[in-house]
This record gives C-alpha cells, sequence and structure tokens, in this order.
C-alpha cells in the first residue's frame, strides 16, 4: 500500500459510500485510478467489505448481564421479579458480593433501559450493575 492507497482508505473510513469522484478530489487521482485501486484494494483483501455501524439504541438483540444485590429475606421473591419480565433468560444465585446474575435479551438498548429503569425504581435492590454483552462465541443452547 502506497501513500495514494492510505489516503483512500482513510476516505472510505470516513465514508465509504461517498463516491469515486469525491475521493479522487480528496487524494488528487483521476477517477478511473482510483476506482482501479479500489478495486485491487478489495482482491487483495485490504477492504473487506462494506457495513453499516447502527447506533447502540437501534441495534436488535442486545444482551445484557445484571448483577443485583438486594435487601430481601429471600432471593425466591427477587426471582418471582424477574419472572415478570419475558426478555429475562436466566436468572442464578450466585456466591460472593453479588446476590443474583440476571441475563437478559431484548430486541433494542431501549427496551434494555426500560427494564433497567424499571428495577432502579425497586428500593430493595441495593446494586445492580449492567454487563453489555459485546460478542458471543459460544452459544451451545
Amino acid at each position: 500500500m502506497d501513500n495514494f492507497d492510505r489516503k483512500i482508505v482513510e476516505a472510505l473510513r470516513f465514508n465509504a459510500r461517498q463516491s469515486v469522484s469525491a475521493i479522487a478530489q480528496q487524494v488528487n487521482l483521476s477517477r478511473p485510478a482510483v476506482s482501479e485501486r479500489i478495486k485491487r484494494l478489495e482482491a487483495g483483501g485490504v477492504i473487506r467489505g462494506y457495513q453499516v455501524v447502527l447506533s447502540e439504541s437501534s441495534k436488535e438483540r442486545v444482551s445484557v448481564y445484571f448483577e443485583v444485590q438486594h435487601s430481601y429475606e429471600r432471593c425466591r421473591e427477587v426471582a418471582d421479579i424477574f419472572l415478570k419480565i419475558p426478555e429475562v433468560i436466566s436468572c442464578h444465585g450466585i456466591t460472593g458480593d453479588v446476590d443474583l446474575m440476571v441475563f437478559v435479551r431484548a430486541e433494542s438498548m431501549q427496551r434494555i433501559h426500560e427494564i433497567r429503569e424499571m428495577l432502579d425504581a425497586n428500593l430493595k435492590f441495593t446494586k445492580i450493575k449492567t454487563h453489555v454483552v459485546m460478542s458471543e462465541w459460544i452459544a451451545n443452547k
């Protein structure tokens, strides 16, 4: 990759939908030269594809873990609360500082936010920590 290729890649990273003519103006090459360089970068695997990146609030199928500490006498009382939330996949009592680990899968980050606000409103939940799942490599079930 030479300096022109780097500038082309930089322009595509900024806006992959811009025209070849616009990129040609930015890098001071002809449109056919830029088009040929882009094809070569794609064929050589430097450019592996173009993607749509959604804002967090519009992504679908967001998964999170909630670490929950509470002041209920029995964990079962808390589990009954989570049974009423259809997006809850699992709720486990665990050892350590945290009382429960709750796995939630919702249609959007907005829905996760709504669930979290509902949990925050419960005064017997003394601490809630949210962990957003960024990648899932193994999902056996």
